[in-house]
């Protein structure tokens, strides 16, 4: 016997790939249905060989159903989502709305799984930032076996993280720098994002960090140990898909960087990329459509006394958004639900 499974918000870039990945994973499904907002009512989507249409959320019942899987903004969840744990469907969402709730898990299956048993609380369990999820694949294998102290992370965020405008932005101002007239002046970016960097993602916050960089010290805390101290520099870049990370990180103890290659080579989630050599690491273009988060440039850092840096890639569609919530859901049906 199956699940029932219900993915809220799937004509999104996220919830298509939810969908992709429920279907390439092989999850035990019974019957799935695809709920999307008025607007897109109607609006057809593709699972495995199926074409699936659309629900209006509005009025579905999610009584009877196993699992939702959210892709929607964190105001329409905190409409919808309380209702469907009412109704006694799991949710799991991945927008920010209940990440820091204390009462609600928030998972990362490579890296601490056991926290899905949290989940009967609220009938919740939440999806961490994109670039969070990346980033605590590689860090905790390295805290088991060191202990880290301290993290300075700097992002290069992929514009897909804005959803579809910001694909489309990217594009169409890309374009417009060759073809007079179809100039495009910034919108969903606070400035021109093609052939440009932006050192500005989400909310500024009175402490001077954006919302984004904040997020990373709160779920890394969290997820990982809330003793680990973290600051983090968040940019937008323009590349469609695929976030990258430089990491810098501290120990209490001595880390070699041999066996640091060593660890993350035998850790879920992870693949090592790392030869000192012309393109011997990789890049975001490289990582888009593939479920591991890759590692690269592993070394020391001499400046501090127990200091690794290293260079992390993912495809943030589905490492830092679908993937991570199908791992939850197959997560939560071996150690809570266990049907399939």
């Amino acid at each position: 016997m199956g699940y029932r499974i219900v993915v809220v918000g799937a004509t999104g870039n996220v919830g298509r790939e939810m969908l992709n990945i429920l279907a390439e994973r092989q999850f035990p499904i019974d019957e799935i249905a695809v709920l999307a907002s008025r607007k897109s009512l109607g609006t057809e989507c593709s699972f495995g060989d199926e074409t699936l249409t659309t629900q209006n959320l509005d009025v579905f019942d999610f009584a009877g159903w196993d699992i939702a899987l959210f892709a929607i903004g964190s105001e329409a969840t905190k409409t919808y989502a309380p209702r469907a744990a009412r109704a006694g469907c799991v949710v799991i969402d991945n927008s920010s709305l209940y990440r820091y709730d204390p009462d609600v898990p928030l998972v990362v299956p490579e890296v601490n799984p056991e926290a899905v048993d949290g989940y009967a609380k609220k009938n919740i369990i939440a999806n961490p930032n994109c670039s969070t999820a990346q980033m605590v694949v590689a860090l905790k294998p390295l805290h088991d076996r060191a202990v880290i102290k301290r993290v300075v992370v700097s992002t290069y965020q992929s514009v897909s993280g804005a959803g579809k405008d910001g694909m489309d932005e990217l594009w169409d101002q890309t374009k417009g720098m060759y073809v007079p007239g179809q100039e495009k002046d910034p919108d969903t970016f606070t400035k021109q994002i093609a052939f440009n960097v932006i050192p500005h993602i989400d909310v500024f916050l009175d402490s001077g960090e954006t919302k984004e960089e904040w997020k990373m010290v709160a779920e890394t805390k969290k997820i990982v140990d809330p003793k680990i101290r973290v600051t983090a520099t968040c940019v937008r870049v323009p590349v469609f898909v695929g976030h990258s990370e430089a990491v810098n990180i501290e120990f209490e103890d001595f880390l070699d960087e041999d066996e640091a290659r060593d660890i993350l080579r035998e850790s879920p989630g992870v693949m090592v990329v790392d030869k000192r050599e012309d393109g011997g690491y990789v890049t975001p273009v490289e990582c888009v459509g593939d479920y591991a988060t890759f590692i690269s440039r592993i070394r020391q850092d001499s400046t501090i006394e127990n200091g690794l840096n290293l260079w992390c890639v993912s495809d943030n569609l589905r490492k830092g958004a679908a993937l991570n919530a199908v791992q939850i859901a197959e997560t939560l049906g071996n150690r809570a639900l266990k049907k399939g």
